[in-house]
């Protein structure tokens, strides 16, 4: 037993205390996906902006259309650029060997992205660029340190810039960190326009990593209607059941 839960300690509390690190400072997302036009503007987002270095080889074009209610000539028209079967996967032109040349690591499929990192660290992190003249890409990231992914949304955005503070290390020397990061070109958005289409591509990336939720929490009123039905009409089968006996 002791064994175990040396094991624990070694292996999982540093993961529990770094994951506490890093969403210390997130953003909350907000994410619903009940707001069938918020995932249609994230879906636009999406192919525009991520699908041409990120594939998403779980989900299908149509699957897609038929979830957020765009038909498959819409499909066709707008959000289809690398192939032309609506019934076919997400899948990239780029090669994973041309990817991991120009950005030192192919980008990764972002299927299930949103339940690896969570709809708060994705909304925070597409937020967080930064100019960083030192990164092959010309920017950072300040939950993503050194990322290899260039700022694909800044002429939404714009570009920022760090501004830094003076504190303490632990050993009691000054030392120079971010404090927050300050808008020095703007983009085509405001700072609240942006954070909406923020909003709707991570509502997108939720929806993508798990596309029955949508079934599941629209049946789910449904669903407890009939168990509360179900519950009056078995009491009352009871009582008749029983009735002779007291």
């Amino acid at each position: 037993m002791r064994r175990i839960l040396l094991i624990f300690s070694l292996v999982f509390l540093p993961l529990l205390a770094h994951a506490e690190g890093e969403g210390a400072n997130l953003m909350h997302a907000n994410v619903d996906l009940s707001d069938r036009a918020s995932l249609q503007r994230g879906a636009r987002l999406f192919m525009n902006y991520c699908l041409s270095c990120h594939a998403a080889r779980a989900m299908r074009y149509n699957r897609m259309g038929h979830d957020l209610g765009i038909s498959d000539a819409l499909v066709k028209k707008y959000l289809m650029f690398t192939t032309t079967k609506v019934g076919d996967t997400m899948q990239v032109a780029m090669r994973p060997a041309d990817a991991k040349k120009w950005f030192g690591v192919a980008p990764p499929d972002l299927s299930v992205i949103a339940r690896a990192r969570g709809a708060d660290w994705l909304y925070t992190y597409l937020q967080s660029f930064y100019i960083d003249p030192k990164r092959p890409t010309g920017v950072n990231n300040l939950v993503f340190k050194d990322v290899a992914m260039p700022d694909v949304l800044w002429n939404m955005q714009g570009w920022q810039k760090p501004v830094y503070k003076t504190v303490k290390d632990a050993d009691g020397k000054d030392i120079k960190v971010i404090d927050h990061l300050e808008l020095v070109q703007p983009g085509s958005e405001s700072k609240a326009q942006f954070r909406g289409s923020v909003h709707d591509l991570v509502n997108f990336l939720v929806y993508m990593g798990e596309p029955a939720r949508l079934i599941r929490t629209s049946m789910g009123g449904w669903v407890l209607l009939f168990i509360a039905v179900l519950t009056v009409l078995l009491y009352f089968v009871k009582k008749e059941y029983w009735k002779d006996v007291h």
